[in-house]
């Protein structure tokens, strides 16, 4: 039966029995469905909270780094903190004060000449010695020394050694049992007359110098020294005497612990500076340090740095400086302090490192560090009138005395070198001709000063990485470039793996082969590397010319991108063309040798293990990844492009540069940044190539160091928890915050260039 423009009618549905419910397609209310269907929910469910928890406990771990950082980097920012601790009763003004290194006694001079031992625990009196029966006028304590010295109405100059012995029982306590040598007595003025202003120093009875103004206004200095014979073991004690010409009345005087150097203050603010071992023909040096008396002078620990405080509160710390291009040193104000109220009557410097306590006469107490310029602590003095200080051989307690009353101040002041100046700007060290970065940690004696200057090793983070990338980036990105356009897939199918594989190469292995192999090879055949600049994008671009030159009958024979084949016989050729002709190159340019002619023009040494070195072995190291990231930022560029630009008439390089790129360039940037995180960590290629020496200077042909390599090399000896401890995960958290901030910005540009190009 047909319908009336004869086609078939449509079939009817077959009949259902009365009662029946029609049959649906979907299978929901199966019991078998329904619990598959569940299952998937639940693990669905469970899958997407170990995905949050996972990502969140990394996040959680980054900041638990970082607070672990901030933690052990934060007490560098703290000031000292002081506390007065116990004081106890003295019968006597107090002349002089030393302590010993446990802070259980101190010795005290009173004007009479007597020597008391007090016992800190209780005041009380444990040993007592006359040191001068009478007529002595003023008495000291050398700067960081134990001997009680005093200058007497005749002439002389006595000191008072005081060794302290220590005693540990079994049960591990420990008593201190003061001894007093027998006194060394000096002579310096022959005619017996009262002496001034007068300086000592004591190295037990074999070595000993006292220096003092006479009453004619001459210096007089006395050395007494012992040499013991090494094969006769006869002792040979002999004693030099020098005779200055006369100065104006000095106020201070200080001879340091070698007996070379003596320095002097007067009344119009002039140091005076002889040199002993030129003997008494050579005139002083004379320095003004402003129209102030100089009412107090003190060593710093080595005895090369001298802290004046004047009258009008000023104070400063002066050491010797050689000028550029001079032979001798000059006596120079280096640093200044906070000024006080008042005139400055005491300072006492810390045995340990360049601390100081200063006290005017108004009764105000500062703590300093001299190299930082940074005051640690300011306030009054817990004994009114005090006239004798000295701070504990550990650093850890300063010990105020004055008439009737010894107090004993607590401080803790574990940094008190660090400060912003000393981390990131230009300090003037000792023995350095000018203020300079340095990093120095470690040195041969105590009275070394660590430099832990930072800025170096950021220099040296940023040196290294922009050579790394100055290679990197462009045979990466180009790379990458031409693998994803221009080759054949099957050749790619090999070279992409090939290259992803060269990023698992231990970095320990390339370091090794830069510090060893190409260190020395490069030194050899470096005006080779300057050609081959010259020689292979000739080669190349002479095999693309003569490719194109073939008749495109027999070209197309070949798969696209099959001329790759041809530009490495050209990269070869180049090679062997630029390292065959290397001699007679630096012959001709460089007039035989390329060291010399760099030296000779522009003042650069050549170091063999230099930057160059470590961008070629670290540019090695990110190529892989730029390489891998780029290229496959370029194949996910959509096909109908690139179809839509060679349809509309244009040639295959003008759509990759054109169209490929600038939409591929979020993905590309992306990789620049993340080979950058690469290089600017990375530890053992620097550590090997480069010397790793900390210094400022961008040439090309100087080692560096990093902060990463910094970190590996020094903290295997840094103190737990000490200066250079704290100073390294400073460094970490430098690195860490440059880091953060380098790839933050990133990820904004790379937004910004999504979704510039989101719409192509």
């Amino acid at each position: 039966m047909t319908t009336l423009d004869g086609s078939l009618p449509p079939a009817s549905a077959p009949a259902r029995p009365a009662g029946e419910r029609p049959q649906s397609s979907k299978r929901s209310d199966s019991p078998a469905t329904a619990r598959t269907a569940s299952r998937r929910l639940v693990v669905d469910r469970v899958a997407r909270w170990v995905v949050t928890g996972g990502g969140m406990a990394i996040i959680a771990s980054i900041l638990g780094i970082l607070f672990f950082i901030l933690l052990e980097v934060l007490p560098l920012t703290r000031s000292a903190r002081i506390e007065v601790g116990a004081s106890v009763a003295v019968s006597h003004p107090v002349e002089a004060l030393t302590v010993d290194e446990y802070q259980t006694h101190a010795a005290l001079l009173a004007p009479g000449g007597n020597i008391q031992i007090v016992r800190l625990a209780d005041g009380a009196v444990v040993a007592e010695r006359q040191l001068l029966g009478e007529g002595l006028l003023a008495a000291r304590v050398p700067p960081g020394g134990t001997a009680v010295t005093a200058s007497t109405s005749d002439g002389r100059v006595i000191a008072q050694t005081i060794d302290w012995r220590a005693e540990f029982a079994t049960d591990g306590a420990r008593t201190v049992h003061p001894e007093f040598p027998e006194p060394i007595a000096i002579e310096l003025d022959a005619e017996h007359r009262p002496l001034g202003v007068f300086a000592a120093q004591i190295d037990g009875k074999d070595r000993a110098a006292a220096a003092a103004q006479l009453a004619d206004g001459t210096v007089a200095v006395v050395k007494r020294e012992a040499v013991e014979n090494a094969f006769s073991g006869e002792i040979v004690r002999s004693e030099s005497a020098l005779r200055f010409a006369s100065v104006p009345k000095l106020t201070q005087l200080l001879i340091d612990r070698d007996q070379i150097n003596l320095y002097g203050g007067t009344a119009s603010g002039e140091i005076y500076w002889w040199k002993l071992d030129q003997g008494d023909d050579f005139p002083p040096q004379v320095t003004s340090a402003g129209a102030f008396e100089i009412t107090a002078m003190s060593f710093l620990i080595g005895d090369r740095s001298l802290v004046v405080g004047q009258a009008n509160g000023n104070l400063s710390v002066w050491f010797p400086v050689r000028p550029t291009g001079e032979e001798g040193f000059l006596l120079t104000r280096v640093h200044d302090l906070p000024r006080h109220t008042s005139a400055i009557s005491l300072i006492a410097p810390s045995q340990r490192n360049r601390t100081f306590i200063a006290k005017d006469t108004g009764g105000e107490l500062g703590i300093y560090f001299s190299t930082s310029e940074r005051t640690l602590w300011k306030g009054r003095s817990p004994v009114e009138g005090a006239t004798a200080m000295t701070l504990s051989p550990k650093g850890d307690g300063a010990f105020v005395a004055g008439p009737g009353k010894l107090a004993f101040v607590s401080i803790a002041n574990p940094h008190p070198e660090i400060s912003w100046k000393a981390l990131f700007g230009k300090v003037f060290y000792e023995g350095y001709e000018q203020p300079e970065y340095a990093w120095q940690s470690t040195g041969g004696t105590d009275d070394f000063e660590p430099k832990l200057s930072l800025t170096p090793l950021v220099i040296g983070t940023l040196k290294g990485t922009f050579y790394s990338l100055l290679l990197a980036i462009p045979l990466g990105i180009l790379g990458a470039m031409f693998a994803s356009q221009f080759l054949h897939p099957k050749l790619l199918a090999y070279i992409k793996p090939t290259v992803e594989i060269m990023a698992a190469l231990p970095s320990v292995v390339l370091g090794f082969l830069a510090g060893l192999w190409l260190a020395p090879m490069l030194e050899r055949y470096f005006p080779a590397l300057i050609l081959l600049f010259l020689v292979l994008p000739l080669f190349v671009w002479l095999t693309g010319v003569a490719w194109n030159a073939v008749p495109l009958r027999i070209r197309g024979r070949y798969p696209s991108g099959s001329e790759i084949v041809l530009y490495l016989l050209a990269v070869v050729a180049g090679l062997l063309t630029a390292f065959r002709c290397s001699e007679l190159f630096e012959r001709f340019a460089f007039g035989g040798n390329f060291q010399s002619w760099l030296l000779g023009v522009t003042g650069m040494q050549y170091d063999q293990r230099n930057a160059v070195v470590v961008g070629l072995a670290m540019g090695f190291a990110v190529i892989p990844i730029i390489f891998a990231i780029s290229e496959d930022a370029f194949s996910n560029v959509p096909r109908n492009l690139v179809s839509g630009s060679l349809a509309l008439g244009a040639n295959r390089w003008q759509t990759v540069t054109r169209v490929i790129l600038p939409t591929a360039s979020p993905g590309i940037f992306s990789a620049i940044m993340i080979g950058f995180g690469r290089a600017i960590g990375e530890t053992m290629i620097v550590l090997m190539a480069t010397g790793n020496t900390p210094i400022m200077d961008l040439s090309p042909f100087n080692g560096f160091r990093t902060l990463s390599a910094n970190i590996a090399v020094e903290i295997p000896e840094a103190p737990f928890r000490g200066t250079l401890y704290r100073t390294l995960f400073l460094a970490a958290l430098l690195l860490f915050t440059l880091t953060f901030i380098i790839n933050t910005a990133a990820e904004l540009v790379r937004q910004r260039l999504r979704k510039k190009y989101a719409q192509l």
